[in-house]
């Protein structure tokens, strides 16, 4: 896959993401064209890494390539999928990277091109473990599903799933950094106010992170008995609260993309 083209019809995160996952493990594809509405947004993402070409506003030049990777929101996706469906090479893969449209959905607008994988991309792909779930059409090849599932292994995991459950993903793995990464940043800034290093706050974090991770999901105990191995809980009496925020907030977004 390292020898094929790619185009990114999307300058945003998620290009700027497996862009940075894919030049990490050294497998960044030997032609790269990113189409965008945004210049500066296509500008930035150049500044990183010179070696694609932009094309402002111009999608049909990277629906060209052999991986074209469509990371646009829904509601412009039929109006875009019309503009390139006869751009797209028979030996063409399109990755959707978006919840929601589904591969029946995202073929019909296409004009019945089939040749669609849909993916849920996690930020942690920037640096090589990401947790990228995919679907397939039915159209590919099971050669072609494990050479597309070795090329985006670079990216970290990338467990084939079933369609249906993209949008949980979506929900769970994809936004799931965003439900920690701030706690977890306030626990290192806790850490060096109390007198830690940055360094000695960050490899504490980490290795309480990977611990307690593996703890409650390894040690074969339930998770009642997990929360109970450490009897101080200073943030005990906001737990019913938080819980309830999970449930409040995730819940109707889930719904949203499930249903429209």
């Amino acid at each position: 896959m390292k020898d094929k083209t790619a185009g990114f019809i999307g300058g945003g995160r998620v290009a700027r993401i497996l862009l940075g996952g894919f030049r990490k493990s050294g497998q960044m594809p030997e032609s790269i064209v990113v189409s965008d509405t945004n210049q500066d947004v296509l500008q930035k993402l150049k500044s990183d890494f010179p070696q694609i070409r932009i094309t402002p506003d111009n999608n049909r030049e990277a629906a060209k390539k052999d991986l074209v990777f469509l990371g646009l929101h829904p509601p412009v996706l039929a109006g875009v999928l019309d503009e390139v469906k006869d751009c797209l090479k028979p030996e063409t893969f399109l990755v959707s990277l978006a919840p929601k449209a589904t591969i029946a959905k995202l073929s019909e607008m296409l004009g019945g091109f089939d040749r669609i994988l849909r993916m849920i991309p996690n930020a942690a792909s920037i640096i090589g473990q990401g947790y990228n779930p995919v679907a397939f059409s039915a159209a590919l090849s099971s050669s072609d599903k494990d050479a597309l599932k070795t090329y985006f292994g670079v990216l970290g995991k990338c467990p084939e799933v079933v369609e249906e459950m993209l949008e949980a993903y979506a929900i769970i793995t994809a936004m799931g950094p965003t439900y920690l990464w701030f706690q977890l940043d306030a626990l290192s800034k806790l850490a060096v106010s109390y007198g830690m290093s940055q360094t000695e706050a960050e490899s504490g974090i980490l290795e309480m992170g990977a611990g307690a991770l593996n703890t409650l999901f390894g040690s074969n105990m339930t998770a009642a008995e997990v929360m109970d191995l450490i009897p101080v809980k200073p943030l005990g009496e906001e737990e019913s609260t938080i819980r309830e925020i999970y449930r409040s907030k995730l819940e109707p977004l889930y719904r949203k993309l499930k249903n429209g």
